[in-house]
């Protein structure tokens, strides 16, 4: 909960969090022996590399993008491989062979923000968020009951409930745009 509402800070002030991307550029070649297996075009605009074409990328520039959807065009193909906190990519030059990759790291924060929202994170990841989530509910409603059930003793409660959802909803009305 806590890092949530760290994140939620963060991201609400991003413009007041200065940023400095790391970005490394890579570059290799394949061995001509692959190069036939890049220039044939595959059944689907989107296939992933040929297998053996992926470990001679990662190989040679350190990024692996087996399995990964690839955009296959007359000239190169391009894997995107986007992450929490951060982006990558590689190129092939379907003629030459040449690789060229980049990778941006933008910062811990970028991760920590990138967790919060679930983007670039994988299934397990957004499993695990959704479940926090669904806790976060239960808690929240169990709450609510404990309340209903000691708010005879305490006069103040429903109308604090009652402002907790009253003006968080006045704002949204009157200030979101």
């Amino acid at each position: 909960m806590l890092m949530f509402a760290l994140t939620g800070l963060t991201l609400n002030h991003a413009d007041l969090i200065p940023a400095t991307p790391r970005v490394v550029d890579r570059g290799g070649k394949l061995q001509p022996s692959l190069l036939s297996l890049v220039q044939k075009s595959p059944s689907a605009s989107d296939a992933p590399l040929p297998a053996v074409v992926a470990r001679a990328v990662a190989g040679e520039v350190g990024l692996d993008p087996a399995g990964r959807a690839a955009e296959w065009n007359e000239g190169e193909v391009y894997v995107a491989m986007p992450r929490a906190g951060g982006d990558a990519w590689v190129s092939i030059d379907r003629m030459s062979g040449e690789i060229k990759s980049e990778t941006t790291d933008q910062g811990l924060i970028a991760s920590l923000n990138d967790l919060h929202k679930g983007r670039n994170t994988g299934l397990v990841w957004r499993l695990f968020i959704d479940a926090f989530a669904a806790a976060v509910l239960l808690f929240s409603g169990t709450g609510l009951l404990l309340l209903q059930f000691h708010a005879n003793h305490r006069k103040k409660t429903w109308p604090l409930v009652g402002a907790g959802v009253a003006i968080p909803l006045l704002l949204l009305i009157f200030f979101v745009h």
